[in-house]
């Protein structure tokens, strides 16, 4: 798969460019690639937070069943006349 590169101008202070080169080297790498890995991770990660976000936000705005089935009425519960009768 061939991907279509673009060049870019950066502009960034001299010693930082300076330390970056000699980091790239040590890596056996360009500071061009460096920057475009790390390109690379912070658009995955800003992609992974998204669709987080949007999966949570979804699970929001679902209904959450607690797994019941339907309440007794009050009444039921407060009879008197029943609870009586049943100890006698």
């Amino acid at each position: 798969m061939y991907l279509m590169k673009q060049n870019i101008t950066l502009a960034a202070d001299k010693s930082l460019l300076k330390r970056a080169r000699a980091l790239a080297a040590q890596r056996g790498a360009s500071v061009s690639a460096m920057l475009a890995q790390e390109l690379l991770k912070i658009v995955e990660r800003e992609n992974a937070y998204q669709q987080a976000k949007e999966r949570a936000l979804a699970r929001l705005h679902a209904p959450f069943h607690l797994g019941g089935g339907k309440l007794a009425l009050r009444e039921s519960l407060h009879d008197r006349q029943n609870v009586v009768d049943s100890i006698f």
